[in-house]
């Protein structure tokens, strides 16, 4: 079916622009004409040459995913259709690609398929838990108060996320550039002074014969280092990959002195309130526990999820299982023990997402303080090092002189 680009003119002579997809122009005038907007001009929309190349295309990311629940939500709120809030919602998208994929949601809807059986076409976009979340809201009837819900679970991950990503970047990009410039010494500037060396026709003092020596092994054999560290990088991608290798690095970062702290209380954070979310929303716990598994990041939290599953199943109590499990603090399994009792886990949960992501929010806080030290230390004693080993031997001669 074509689209059509759309100008008009509505209450108050505001004026409005979009696309719509019709049969001829006719069809959108009267489309329009019944929206309250008046006609100023329609024209067929121009293919893009490039529409099928997907490379090309622009990106869908969770925040144009997070803006479109909201929209959603406030659009069923006020009682319009399903299909009409999809059509106005791809009529406004600005993003080609998010256009393109909220027209396919809207025919699959339109030929008989509930929401969550649309969505389930895009799992990069709309994860299990979204897709689940999504029927049980169809199935209640209550599909803005889960949309609402899930464009406020994604923030508050998405800040989750932006925090430890926030943390592991600074070291990494500092190492990055330490590593780059000390190459850079290695191969360009060390020869010089080498060649200005051989000319004193003095002996050199030991670290500088140091420093020469490893100019010399990586001038002779930088392909080799390269090679080395992208086969290296390969090797460790493929070894996570498999069962045992995820299993054995995962439960590593674990117990990690300060890392691990924070990756645990990333998943204390994520798991709760995932959960929160879900039961909240009138999903099954078993189903939530399995949804939250798959989504935990971390095998070994993978695993401790499952065992919580399998024990709930055997009729024990959720606080049960997860301390037996040793992942998840006796602080957190208490809390959830006293949310059974009263009936209110989903608001427990809550409360204590609430409180881990601020924990995780002062832990990065307090790694970035505790590696910038160390990160000034590595600089100067790298970088700094290097430099003097090369200035020992004019030091030395102007000594003498």
């Amino acid at each position: 079916m074509p689209v059509f680009l759309w100008e008009g003119r509505a209450r108050g002579d505001q004026v409005r622009k979009g696309e719509m997809e019709a049969v001829s122009e006719q069809e959108v005038k009267s489309s329009l004409t019944r929206q309250g907007i008046t006609p100023v001009k329609v024209k067929k929309k121009p293919k893009d040459l490039f529409e099928n190349v997907a490379f090309l295309q622009p990106k869908i990311k969770q925040q144009d995913i997070i803006i479109f629940c909201r929209q959603f939500s406030t659009m069923i709120d006020a009682g319009l259709p399903i299909i009409q809030c999809l059509d106005i919602l791809q009529s406004q998208q600005e993003n080609a690609s998010f256009k393109k994929m909220l027209r396919s949601i809207k025919e699959s809807v339109e030929s008989g398929q509930t929401l969550a059986e649309a969505l389930k076409k895009y799992p990069e976009h709309f994860d299990t838990l979204f897709v689940n979340m999504v029927a049980a809201g169809e199935a209640g009837g209550i599909l803005d108060v889960i949309l609402r819900r899930l464009s406020a679970y994604m923030e508050k991950a998405a800040k989750l996320k932006a925090q430890v990503k926030g943390a592991m970047t600074y070291p990494l990009v500092t190492i990055a550039i330490a590593i780059l410039v000390v190459a850079v010494i290695l191969i360009f500037v060390i020869p010089v002074f080498q060649e200005m060396f051989a000319d004193f026709g003095a002996a050199l003092p030991t670290p500088t014969l140091m420093v020469v020596a490893m100019s010399e092994f990586v001038q002779a054999r930088i392909l080799h280092i390269i090679g080395f560290i992208f086969l290296s990088s390969w090797a460790f991608r493929r070894f996570y990959r498999t069962e045992k290798g995820r299993a054995l690095i995962d439960n590593t970062m674990l117990k990690l002195p300060v890392i691990g702290i924070l990756i645990r209380k990333v998943a204390v954070a994520r798991f709760t309130r995932t959960m929160s979310t879900m039961l909240a929303s009138g999903v099954a716990i078993l189903e939530a526990l399995d949804i939250v598994a798959k989504t935990a990041g971390n095998k070994t939290i993978e695993t401790a999820i499952y065992k919580v599953r399998s024990g709930i199943a055997e009729g024990q109590t959720i606080a049960e299982p997860l301390l037996q499990t040793g992942v998840f603090p006796p602080m957190v399994c208490s809390m959830i023990a006293v949310g059974e009792s009263t009936g209110a886990i989903d608001t427990m949960m809550e409360k204590i997402a609430d409180f881990y992501e601020d924990e995780v929010d002062q832990a990065v806080d307090n790694i970035t303080a505790l590696i910038e030290p160390f990160m000034l230390v590595f600089l100067g004693v790298t970088i700094g090092g290097l430099v003097v080993s090369m200035y020992l031997p004019i030091f030395q001669l102007a000594g003498a002189l």
